[in-house]
């Protein structure tokens, strides 16, 4: 299972992405560059230039037209997705931490950081009205004014946004109405990571108190649980196995203190219905940031506080395990 190595950042790795035909790859990181790649040999195929900050976030639409990025300048942009250009620059008061386009990829959802007496918002723009473009104006804005919030996706059919919070609460907003529809807190510290099933019924998080749970979609039930005794950066649901994939690591700021073995560097497997580790997959120098199944389930990619990310094609061994388990 040797993985292809992606050279492309110089900082560490916030965020990966696959489109959803899976030949692309969108990497961002702690420098202002966006990278696509093509994910079955790892040719880097082009960058989006325009970010002055650390980029945060990263999406790109169900027909691979538009790239979506927040970043730490400030600001979200939308790109195209052949030719590099930018479509759309959204300035904001405070940094992007999460992006993503809706089920049709008209309307764009995107939350700012609570920092330099700014609140934390979610802004909503239909890109099918450039008048909200033009005047830097979203349809809609709701106020979080508790907890920031660390990471968002949309819910099934673009009708709601699952937000994960600072404080480890998870809620389900409105996308019409912009109030709460339902609101929990399962997880005792910050959600750093939140990843949808490929048909959007389940969704995982993934959290600092060393914990990645399984919840519905709909009605935020919580089916499972995956307990590592490392802080959980990110975590994949396969698309086509009960498998789920967790990467962390302890805090980049104590990860020199301690030797790599201690450090908890690898990506760990899991099956979904017992709950149980199956595999581990080391190769990264530091914490995995970011983690992503390929939509095919054949292989997965991990991003790093190393500023690689690798792309790992699974052997016969791991098909052959699913169906003897």
């Amino acid at each position: 299972m040797r993985p292809i190595l992606l050279q492309g950042h110089e900082r560490s790795i916030t965020q990966i992405k696959y489109n959803r035909d899976g030949d692309l790859l969108f990497t961002v990181a702690k420098d202002p560059v966006v990278n696509v790649w093509y994910s079955v040999n790892g040719e880097r195929l082009g960058t989006y230039n325009g970010h002055t900050g650390a980029v945060w976030c990263v999406d790109v639409d169900w027909e691979t037209r538009h790239v979506l990025s927040g970043s730490a300048d400030n600001s979200c942009r939308l790109w195209d997705c052949e030719t590099g250009k930018q479509l759309a620059h959204l300035q904001t008061n405070s940094a992007v931490r999460t992006c993503g386009f809706d089920f049709g990829g008209n309307i764009i959802m995107f939350s700012t950081d609570k920092q330099m007496g700014y609140q934390c918002f979610v802004n909503f723009f239909d890109l099918r009205d450039p008048s909200q473009i033009e005047d830097n104006e979203p349809y809609m804005k709701i106020n979080c004014s508790e907890s920031k919030i660390t990471s968002a996706v949309w819910g099934p059919l673009g009708e709601n946004v699952i937000a994960g919070h600072e404080n480890g609460e998870l809620n389900l907003y409105s996308a019409k109405s912009g109030e709460i529809v339902n609101s929990i807190k399962e997880h005792s510290k910050q959600i750093n990571d939140i990843q949808a099933s490929r048909d959007m019924t389940m969704f995982i998080t993934a959290s600092k108190d060393c914990s990645a749970k399984l919840f519905d979609c709909t009605t935020l039930e919580h089916q499972k649980s995956f307990r590592t005794e490392r802080p959980v950066n990110s975590a994949a649901l396969s698309p086509n196995y009960d498998h789920v994939v967790l990467g962390g690591g302890q805090e980049a700021m104590d990860v020199t203190t301690t030797s790599t073995r201690i450090g908890k560097f690898e990506a760990r497997f899991f099956h979904v219905a017992i709950e149980e580790e199956f595999g581990r997959v080391k190769g990264h120098f530091g914490p995995i940031n970011s983690l992503a199944f390929h939509p095919d389930g054949k292989s997965y990619s991990s991003g790093g506080e190393d500023g690689y990310v690798r792309i790992h094609y699974f052997d016969q061994q791991y098909f052959d395990f699913e169906f003897e388990s």
